[in-house]
């Protein structure tokens, strides 16, 4: 990666934002890869949120900060750059309002499942006589084929739920893509008239 300028490096140093070539729209991954540990979720049981520091939207590249805890999914600020067009604004604020989109309906999700998880194991121990430590203070753990059973029924009651989130992520991808290719196709006509105008306005007369 190319060196930042000095005010670049100084934002990472109090931000975990890095600064990053701009992206084309993410595709999508499937359900249970969004779906963060049942620690993460509980011990930040809370709205979704943002980190605290944002930093400014740059004209020549765009923010990508870490990983959050609660969504698994990486904050992006969207450059803004010079001159912007109408439909390059309106391509960056789709985008923008993508990611929060995505960020809210995931958070959501992991702390339902992260507390239905709890519940479940909890659930099974007390059914067994059991506390949800042991002697030692350990935490106690099932056996990979009782939590099966609890995955497929979090995945089953929840079926239709990730159905329209799948139906409109595939809805707001194909319309980022429909924007970026009439953005990509602004952008080569304007290169190629004014080339042409330049070369016009060069050319002597006899």
């Amino acid at each position: 990666m190319a060196s930042m300028k000095p005010a670049a490096r100084a934002l990472t140093r109090v931000s975990p934002f890095t600064p990053h070539a701009p992206l084309r729209p993410h595709r999508l991954s499937g359900a249970n890869s969004r779906l963060c540990s049942s620690t993460q979720a509980t011990q930040q049981d809370q709205k979704p949120k943002r980190s605290p520091f944002r930093p400014a939207a740059s004209s020549t590249h765009d923010w990508i900060g870490p990983p959050n805890p609660l969504s698994n999914l990486r904050p992006i600020v969207y450059r803004v750059s010079e001159n912007e067009t109408e439909l390059e604004k309106r391509l960056r604020h789709l985008r923008q309002e993508t990611e929060d989109w995505n960020h809210t309906f995931w958070t959501k999700q992991n702390i339902t499942f992260s507390k239905e998880k709890e519940a479940f194991i909890i659930s099974q121990l007390k059914s067994k006589g059991l506390t949800a430590r042991d002697e030692q203070g350990r935490r106690r753990a099932l056996s990979s084929e009782v939590m099966a059973e609890f995955y497929k029924s979090f995945l089953d009651t929840n079926r239709t739920r990730h159905a329209q989130y799948n139906n409109e992520w595939y809805r707001r991808n194909f319309t980022i893509t429909l924007l970026m290719a009439r953005v990509a196709l602004n952008n080569m006509w304007k290169t190629f008239t004014d080339r042409y105008g330049s070369k016009k306005n060069t050319t002597p007369t006899t």
